[in-house]
């Protein structure tokens, strides 16, 4: 009869978790959306700040030191 009743409460709990973990996705669905499309766009080898130096050290070049001219011998 304890076995039978130690059965039961373990289905009640995890029937109240699957519950409350549903409701907290259905409540927090937007959010959720946009942290897991983010974390999908995410690469961990690229460091957001080396594309920041990039970008402003290419402005700041000119032609010439992007494209500097070849020599003729």
């Amino acid at each position: 009869m304890a076995k039978n009743n130690s059965l039961k409460s373990t289905a009640v709990v995890f029937g109240a978790l699957a519950f409350g973990w549903l409701a907290i996705e259905l409540a927090f669905k937007p959010w959720l959306d946009k942290a897991r499309a983010a974390m999908d766009k995410s690469d961990p080898s690229r460091d957001p700040d080396d594309d920041d130096a990039d970008q402003t050290s290419e402005a700041d070049k000119s032609q010439v030191d992007v494209d500097p001219p070849e020599k003729s011998n």
